[in-house]
């Protein structure tokens, strides 16, 4: 499994996963860059993710929506904020409505991803920042680390295929 290490820090406001990958940066960065391949990983397997809109570019944003089992649509966006390709992006995540207008009741994270060189591979970090305990606490209780490794933990899947 790719993850390695999480991390929820409820004094600096942060949940840090680590993951390893037997991939070169580019690839893993590939995976981000298009929304076809981030569809395939962005969501838990129960939770498939659908790209809408995809612009990984400062300023840009990217929406999409997850679909339960039991046929119900979670929509969220990016906004993103920095993006030193292949290296590192930044974004804003945050939960929407179905029109991907901001749900102001779920908690906005601030977001870093970071891929390294690491034995031959990629060393992926995702780092998130949240505005409060009460938004780090929230996502905890809604089971995003758990989400989170699921779906980070499909990448090696689609890296093989």
């Amino acid at each position: 499994m790719p993850v390695t290490d999480v991390q929820h820090d409820p004094d600096a406001l942060t949940l840090t996963i680590t993951a390893h990958f037997a991939a070169p940066v580019a690839r893993i960065w590939q995976i981000y860059a298009d929304p076809r391949q981030l569809e395939r990983v962005w969501g838990p397997p129960s939770h498939p993710a659908t790209v809408v809109d995809h612009d990984l570019t400062p300023g840009g944003r990217v929406t999409y929506f997850m679909t339960g089992p039991d046929g119900e649509k979670y929509a969220g966006y990016w906004e993103v904020t920095a993006v030193d390709e292949p290296r590192t992006f930044s974004f804003l995540d945050g939960f929407a409505d179905q029109d991907f207008n901001p749900n102001p009741d779920l908690p906005v994270s601030q977001n870093v991803y970071t891929f390294t060189e690491h034995d031959g591979g990629t060393r992926a970090v995702y780092l998130c920042t949240f505005a409060s305990a009460e938004g780090l606490a929230q996502v905890l209780d809604m089971g995003v680390v758990e989400g989170s490794t699921s779906a980070i933990n499909q990448i090696d899947g689609l890296i093989a295929s």
